[in-house]
């Protein structure tokens, strides 16, 4: 299919003209468009391997390490600023990790065109200034609202402008092994997490939180010089000109709109353990050290879960294994976080939510190019995650809300609130199931 086409199949990905040899394949060819004689441009297909494809894994696997990471260890910052910057500010201080989710999606109904005016590696190259740029402008602030704008807003949109293209190349560069290439690449988000936690806490206790801030700064922009290097696409973008500003022709695709509610529905809920276990650990009487190691566990079992999960889902179906992970997520809160009273039952928490939240997470991402269509990747991810943005901005500040109602803190409602959101979308994921598998249970979907 052309890329200016807007006619969309819905429920199948689109075909391309042959498969090309991913050993054998030079620069010149992956960057450029070969044209037949009907004047149609070819679509090359996935190759599913050999060592460019993987370079775009390694590019996205930093990117997702230094911004992602980044997130996954926002509580770290957020239980310092709580307790010894800023005590007393818990709800204003939600605001600055919510205003950094949601920036983080802001390019998504822009990003087809953004990517067709100037390419991957220039939003990339943007990101590697701006990203650094916003934690070490937060560095120098004496007030919160000053975090708003530098950790939370100008982080948050380099992070969007690394996000997107991070996001994309493994899906374009894969097919029958994408669950796999995306897994690697957002367990990246939960192995960042742990090194940047501990690195973090670790900089926190003996420099202070102003130059763990300046040490965050230069490792996103190191690890975003790989990405830079590894951002091409397999298939040269359409010409800005014939590409509309924001692209709503994938809502043409009625299981699209039904994958962007999914999306919209998750991260409510996705980001609250990550922001809230380190300080609801101190608010059952455990120490900070305990709480940056309940962040650490949950980032290496989220590390460990969306790559082997990714591997299996190519196997049993992305479908039913985000139907797994889902339910598995809404169980850790509802039945493990919400009585947990002790290190042991929060360990036995970031085990399960580590796991199967972020398999949960990485699998509604898989099947983004197996709903919207391989050509129709670039603006299905945009729509989805911007469809991120709302839970994102509001998700923290809701939870924050919920437990402030009463001193100290309640935090069983935020809690249910999170298990809840978590069976909602389980539901959704089941229904798009079942629309584009049938009810027959070992049916890989």
């Amino acid at each position: 299919m052309s890329t200016t086409e807007k006619t969309q199949q819905p429920a199948t990905e689109v075909e391309h003209t042959g498969p090309i040899d991913p050993e054998k394949i030079s620069i010149s060819e992956v960057s450029s468009v070969s044209s037949v004689s009907s004047g149609k441009e070819i679509r090359r297909e996935p190759p599913d391997g050999g060592w460019r494809a993987w370079f775009v894994v390694v590019g996205s696997f930093c990117s997702f390490f230094g911004t992602q990471g980044y997130g996954y260890s926002w509580g770290v910052f957020f239980d310092e600023y709580n307790a010894n910057v800023y005590p007393g500010q818990q709800t204003n201080l939600s605001w600055i990790g919510g205003l950094w989710y949601f920036m983080c999606n802001i390019t998504g109904p822009f990003y087809v065109y953004l990517v067709s005016r100037f390419g991957d590696r220039a939003m990339v190259l943007a990101a590697l200034i701006i990203c650094p740029l916003g934690v070490m402008l937060a560095s120098i602030t004496n007030e919160v609202w000053q975090l708003y704008i530098t950790q939370g807003i100008i982080s948050g949109i380099g992070t969007s402008l690394a996000w997107f293209p991070g996001m994309t190349g493994p899906m374009e560069w894969f097919s029958k092994r994408r669950g796999l290439a995306v897994g690697i690449t957002m367990s990246a988000s939960g192995i960042g997490g742990l090194a940047i936690s501990n690195i973090s806490r670790a900089a926190i206790d003996s420099l202070g939180w102003q130059w763990a801030l300046r040490i965050l700064g230069f490792m996103q922009f190191g690890l975003l010089i790989v990405t830079a290097a590894s951002a091409y696409p397999l298939n040269k973008p359409p010409h800005y000109k014939t590409v509309p500003l924001v692209d709503v022709s994938d809502f043409k695709n009625k299981h699209f709109i039904m994958l962007v509610a999914i999306h919209f529905i998750g991260n409510f809920a996705f980001y609250i353990p990550s922001s809230y276990v380190p300080t609801y650990a101190r608010a059952i009487g455990l120490d900070p050290q305990t709480g940056t190691t309940l962040s650490s566990i949950l980032s290496v079992c989220m590390f460990i879960g969306k790559i082997s999960l990714g591997f299996c889902s190519d196997y049993i179906g992305r479908f039913n294994m985000a139907l797994i992970c889902g339910t598995m997520a809404c169980i850790a809160h509802l039945a493990v976080w919400l009585t947990a009273t002790s290190a042991g039952s929060m360990w036995a928490f970031a085990v399960l939510y580590g796991l199967f939240g972020g398999g949960y997470i990485a699998m509604i991402t898989a099947i983004i190019g197996q709903v919207a269509g391989v050509d129709h990747i670039n603006s299905g991810t945009g729509w989805c995650y911007s469809a991120w943005s709302f839970g994102g901005l509001f998700g923290q500040p809701i939870a924050s809300l919920i437990s402030n109602r009463t001193s100290p803190p309640d935090y069983q409602g935020a809690i249910i609130f999170a298990g809840c959101l978590f069976f909602v979308g389980s539901c959704m994921v089941f229904a798009l199931r079942v629309m584009r598998g049938g009810w027959k249970i070992l049916q890989v979907v």
